[in-house]
């Protein structure tokens, strides 16, 4: 997977050639993600769904975080992105059922990482119900819901804690119901601007 080639950008987002995922993190270089939240509503209540990372992942391990998200290959279209959410979660999407929130760069430096972003960022509207998700476990070992409100309010500095319920997948290969309190140690640390960015384009949505 770190031999896998992306494409690469300057800071202008001109196309200037490939490098190795490797190559990207360790020097910094712009390059290209999909990423694809869902929304759900059920009653009078909107949720927003996020995947629990495997204890194995290299970055942010057993933090809540987008529902499906990944790097864009060297060869791929942003509409090939699509098959992040059938591969990590198991539901079969088309792009043109999902909603464009734009591009959003982003810049993180951590550990020995240097991860410079341009994610295409798209909102599904679900009704699937948590039985539906099939995880590929490697990647992703649980998933739960916030509601939507309170998740804005967590990351825009109104509320340190939100009420998590959903599942993760217990030793024996069994699912395993979480319903617990999260403050944002909980979720991985995307920059705020990204958060605020994302937030604010669900919530207008959710206001037309």
């Amino acid at each position: 997977m770190e031999n896998e080639l992306l494409k690469i950008f300057d800071e202008q987002w001109n196309h200037i050639g490939e490098a190795t995922r490797t190559e990207v993190h360790r020097l910094g270089l712009w390059h290209e993600a999909f990423h694809c939240w869902f929304i759900g509503k059920e009653n009078d209540s909107v949720y927003i769904y996020l995947q629990l990372r495997s204890e194995k992942k290299d970055f942010y391990p057993n933090l809540l975080d987008i529902t499906a998200a990944g790097h864009l290959l060297a060869h791929e279209t942003v509409a090939d992105g699509v098959r992040e959410i059938n591969e990590e979660i198991g539901i079969d999407v088309t792009l043109e059922e999902l909603i464009p929130l734009g591009v959003v760069p982003y810049c993180v430096e951590k550990e020995n990482i240097i991860d410079k972003e341009m994610a295409h960022v798209y909102l599904y509207e679900t009704n699937h119900s948590f039985a539906d998700f099939v995880l590929q476990e490697e990647e992703v070992t649980g998933m739960v819901r916030v509601p939507f409100y309170s998740f804005y309010d967590l990351w825009l500095g109104n509320t340190e804690q939100v009420l998590i319920e959903g599942f993760k997948i217990g030793t024996d290969g069994r699912r395993v119901t979480i319903l617990a309190e999260a403050g944002k140690e909980k979720f991985v640390q995307h920059v705020p601007s990204y958060y605020e960015k994302v937030l604010e384009g669900i919530k207008r949505h959710l206001c037309k």
